[in-house]
């Protein structure tokens, strides 16, 4: 058996790998990036790629069309190399292009950072949610010491203590032996007049690093979502908690499954979990990278770093075991993990400097959504209140500022825009006009679409309910227009026609994506109102609801009414905060109050395990309809559709 290499367009990048390695395996080994939910067994139909050159070895697929075959398509991972080839990634199948959520609210939780701390003990913000005092999580001071005398003859070490403390009181400080070692010469060289960094680590305020002369103005922190599916970073001046700039990437973990079980399996093969360390780590150093370049930066100078992420993630980043997440009785290994040095991670920031990660709540609940809940600020409200994270797992959580219960309920991955034959990102909204049923989309960016996002679904099942081309079980009618039809077998609807889309074929939503829409908004809407039984509520009850989560911004709040994923309430009652995730992470940064409000929260919050509620099964069985079985539980859906 000889080496071939694979070339994959449009990146241009090359595997050399052995004959009889599969498609997929050669896409992942270069970072080739291909999607794929099912783990390379066949079943999803999601790697579509197009052979331009080369022999290959396939196996014939039912996600395969007739003139798809003749024109070169096949799936790469029921694909087998036998020589050197040309493969093209379409659009259809790319990674790519998708708009990732970096907006944020929250920041109206911190002051001003030329406040003085007795000006925010009584701050308050709009709907009563206390301000935090900035204290970022790293900070560093200009010292001039005075030199030794014959009177002043304390030690190296003593004398930059007592610097410090004229600057703030602290009565512990810690430092290590490396920086004692090179403490005496350091001092001399610079004159006596050094830069600190110090910061308080797991209650123990130590001295981070000692840099001759004044480094004091450059001192930047990260803050980052790492997502199943997506990573956001944002730099910021710990100096004035500015935010320098935002940037976001597909989590290259997702070439090894999309979502956190399929990567917690793969993590308990040999070798599994270092790959996916590597790939989250990977990623988030590249963003690093962007943005220290772009702002003239050295890593040397990020000093902080605080990351939120649900719990599969976090013990994926910090190389932790997490095979008990997914076993009876689905423990993790922390939901509280310590402060630890960058070098620790792999994470390349300055070595020395600190990584935090936001503290989590059981297996299924992370991090994330405490850092969801810091930013809504729903810790502190007198009524009860409630957030939904709309991904791929659905966290919820109900309370106010006297007790907080909270949820997972499973969507899997119907909202992240995949799981149909079109693949990834691209419709955002729908609307089906009454009388031809001819459909007017919006794209993100205002390009050719290519495929269909989650905001985009939930748009077009909404339409299609509207406009009797589903039936409220979610089956596609035929007959009612060309566009409703039967393709190999299928029921599926045209949104797009191949001669206005950017793949030159028709863009679809097949019934069994319509099914599995219908299963996600239903896990949410069941598992929100489990929740609110547990305290002796109603949905109606609910004084604010906010949305957070992967594509929250983009939804359209009446259509996910009308299809039963968010309760029938009034439009004031909801409101977007974009990336809740990294905005709790960036409160937490810059105040050591938040952080200390992250731990908390965290620690108040009481889990509920739907699998193990009885009424939930039930529930969840009377929202597989449109809106919901019991159609008086949504009076504006009932008048819209004339019931």
């Amino acid at each position: 058996m000889g080496n071939c290499k694979i070339t994959f367009h449009p990146g241009g990048q090359e595997a050399v790998v052995s004959e009889g390695t599969d498609l997929l395996a050669a896409a992942i080994a270069v970072g080739a990036q291909i999607p794929n939910s099912c783990g390379g067994k066949g079943a999803c139909g999601e790697c579509k790629v197009v052979v331009r050159e080369g022999k290959v070895v396939t196996e014939s697929s039912r996600w395969l069309t007739e003139e798809e075959i003749k024109t070169g398509y096949v799936l790469a991972c029921r694909t087998t190399v036998v020589g050197d080839m040309q493969v093209e990634i379409p659009a259809e199948s790319r990674l790519e292009g998708g708009k990732i959520l970096t907006e944020t609210r929250g920041d109206e939780r911190l002051a001003d950072f030329s406040s003085k701390p007795e000006d925010v003990v009584e701050g308050i913000v709009p709907e009563g949610r206390a301000l935090f005092t900035p204290s970022a999580m790293t900070t560093k001071r200009f010292l001039r010491l005075p030199s030794p005398t014959i009177d002043d003859n304390i030690s190296d070490l003593d004398r930059l203590y007592r610097e410090i403390r004229q600057w703030r009181n602290i009565p512990q400080l810690h430092i290590d032996l490396a920086s004692i070692r090179r403490l005496g010469g350091l001092l001399r060289e610079s004159n006596w007049q050094v830069t600190v960094t110090i910061g308080q680590r797991n209650g123990i305020t130590e001295v981070i690093q000692i840099e001759s002369g004044d480094t004091s103005r450059r001192n930047y922190g990260i803050a980052a979502d790492i997502g199943t599916t997506t990573v956001v970073a944002s730099l910021i001046d710990l100096n004035n908690g500015s935010v320098l700039g935002t940037k976001a990437a597909h989590n290259r973990q997702i070439l090894y499954g999309p979502d956190v079980i399929t990567r917690i399996v793969y993590a308990e093969k040999e070798g599994g979990l270092g790959v996916l360390h590597r790939a989250v780590v990977d990623t988030l150093n590249d963003l690093i990278s962007a943005q220290a370049t772009e702002h003239r930066i050295q890593l040397n100078d990020v000093t902080a770093l605080v990351l939120a992420g649900n719990t599969t993630m976090t013990h994926l980043l910090l190389q932790v075991d997490p095979r008990h997440l997914r076993r009876d009785p689905y423990v993790p290994t922390t939901n509280f993990a310590s402060v630890i040095q960058a070098v620790e991670s792999g994470i390349k920031i300055n070595p020395r400097g600190w990584v935090a990660c936001m503290p989590g709540v059981s297996s299924y609940v992370g991090g994330d959504i405490t850092s969801g809940v810091l930013a809504s600020g729903i810790e502190e409200m007198a009524q009860p209140a409630m957030l939904i994270d709309l991904g791929t797992n659905g966290e919820i959580v109900l309370g106010n500022r006297e007790w907080m219960v909270c949820c997972s309920a499973s969507a899997g991955t119907a909202f992240e825009g995949r799981g149909a034959r079109c693949g990834p990102r691209s419709v955002q909204g729908v609307r089906i006009d009454d009388r031809n049923y001819e459909v007017v989309c919006t794209t993100t960016g205002d390009t050719t679409p290519v495929g269909i996002c989650g905001s985009g679904y939930i748009d077009a099942l909404a339409e299609l309910l509207r406009t009797g081309i589903v039936d409220r079980q979610g089956a596609i009618r035929p007959g009612i227009t060309p566009r409703a039809r039967q393709h190999n077998g299928t029921s599926e609807f045209v949104m797009v026609w191949a001669k206005e889309s950017g793949t030159s074929r028709d863009i679809v939503i097949p019934q069994p994506v319509i099914d599995n829409l219908i299963r996600a908004k239903g896990a949410i809407y069941s598992g929100a109102k489990v929740l609110a039984g547990q305290v002796g509520l109603t949905l109606q009850d609910i004084d604010k609801i906010y949305i957070g989560g992967g594509f929250g911004n983009y939804l359209n709040i009446e259509k996910a009414i009308w299809i039963g994923l968010l309760p029938d309430l009034p439009p004031e009652r909801f409101e977007f905060i974009g990336n809740s995730s990294i905005a709790g992470a960036k409160l937490a940064l810059l105040s050591q109050e938040a952080m200390r409000e992250a731990d908390e929260i965290a620690g108040r919050m009481t889990n509920i395990e739907l699998c193990a509620e009885p009424s939930y099964m039930g529930e969840y069985v009377s929202s597989l309809f449109l809106p919901h079985t019991d159609i008086n539980l949504f009076p504006s859906v009932k008048q819209l559709l004339g019931i």
